[in-house]
């Protein structure tokens, strides 16, 4: 039997809601126990200096380049997410010399495939440092120096988790967060991954700017909206859409002329959907379909976005949750595994996922005091 070992994850979205961290058993390949988890969540003046680093950072040239408010916001959200971990030791009663790896993802803050360039704000050593622990980050870099996409990365976990439950393939797993993505699962192992385009970073922005609120909780805002088709047609007409996968974007890709003339109801009905319609013109795509799609992400409580996703789509759109899964922790528990996997020289990205020429292994590895 394979050795399992205590994994920590961490992750924060696009969405900038807040860091969710999870704890996990797991061996790296088909063994998954996720064990515990919880979400910390930014404040105002937390989440207006990270909002800036993702304005500081657009378009960037390199991936070292700290410009404007990057520097802080990289010390920022390092100490935040070492802050996250120490509260779930503390809540849990966990001995940090129990957890083999802290799986860290970082900040993201620029995205752009198209020049082989990602940028995720995170100190892995500092963290590993003031932990004690050993920390994995950098997960998409390898990648993206090889060709590929760099995203998403989360189709390894996903594989794990459809083999070590009893869903019906082949499955989708759909995480809504600041962007869509999609992994199709079989039950033969092949899987298959892309951004399908927005989720819910256009609509969190539209009802920022209109009511200085976070997001359209359970959907209530685009239920009472009127969704204006012709925009969202003229949207779905942006070329990412009929792109093949392999796939991945930044959260900002995507423009919405018209938007600004909308009553604020009907602009958030209207962005929903165009993520809606997003979604299901990738489900149309797969092959084969999907006889369930699984959500997880914050769009897994927007009850109006899953119900026109159905009713779009025609196929079964059901929580993580009525799986057993978690529905906002999925991502978190991800990086986790992935941690796991890098330690045991195990490939997390596959070329039906990102692109890559082959199957590669991702992240470095950062122990205490600098120890390789």
């Amino acid at each position: 039997m394979a050795k399992s070992f205590l994994a920590i994850g961490l992750m924060s979205g696009t969405s900038m809601d807040g860091i969710d961290v999870a704890l996990i058993e797991t061996d790296g390949l088909r063994h998954v126990k996720p064990l515990c988890g919880t979400t910390m969540a930014y404040t105002d003046s937390e989440r207006q200096v990270l909002k800036q680093a993702l304005v500081d950072g657009a378009h960037l040239s390199r991936a070292d380049e700290r410009p404007g408010s990057l520097a802080e916001a990289e010390m920022l959200s390092t100490d935040l997410h070492v802050r996250a971990i120490e509260m779930l030791l503390t809540q849990e009663h966990l001995d940090r010399s129990a957890v083999d790896v802290v799986g860290y993802h970082g900040q993201t803050v620029w995205h752009d495939p198209a020049r082989a360039l990602t940028v995720q704000l995170g100190l892995g050593q500092t963290m590993a440092d003031q932990l004690a622990m050993t920390v994995v980050d950098d997960f998409r870099s390898n990648d993206m120096a090889h060709g590929g996409q760099g995203a998403p990365l989360a189709p390894v976990y996903h594989r794990a988790l459809a083999r070590a439950s009893s869903v019906p393939f082949p499955v989708g797993f759909l995480n809504i967060g600041g962007v869509s993505n999609l992994t199709l699962v079989e039950e033969n192992g092949r899987v298959s991954a892309f951004d399908t385009g927005p989720g819910n970073a256009l609509i969190d922005d539209f009802i920022f700017r209109r009511l200085g609120k976070d997001y359209d909780e359970d959907g209530a805002l685009a239920a009472q909206g009127r969704r204006f088709d012709n925009l969202v047609e003229d949207w779905l007409t942006d070329p990412y859409f009929t792109e093949t996968g392999p796939k991945s974007l930044d959260r900002n890709a995507f423009a919405t002329p018209g938007l600004d003339n909308l009553q604020t109801v009907d602009g958030v009905a209207t962005l929903t959907a165009f993520t809606v319609g997003s979604i299901a013109q990738a489900l149309e795509r797969c092959n084969p379909e999907p006889l369930s799609v699984i959500v997880s992400g914050g769009g897994a409580h927007n009850h109006t976005m899953t119900r026109w996703l159905e009713g779009q789509s025609g196929i079964s759109v059901r929580r993580a949750s009525d799986f057993g899964f978690n529905d906002d922790l999925m991502e978190a528990e991800a990086f986790a595994y992935m941690a796991v996997r890098r330690l045991l020289m195990l490939p997390i990205s596959f070329p039906g996922t990102t692109g890559a020429p082959f199957d590669l292994i991702g992240g470095m590895i950062r122990q205490p005091g600098g120890r390789s």
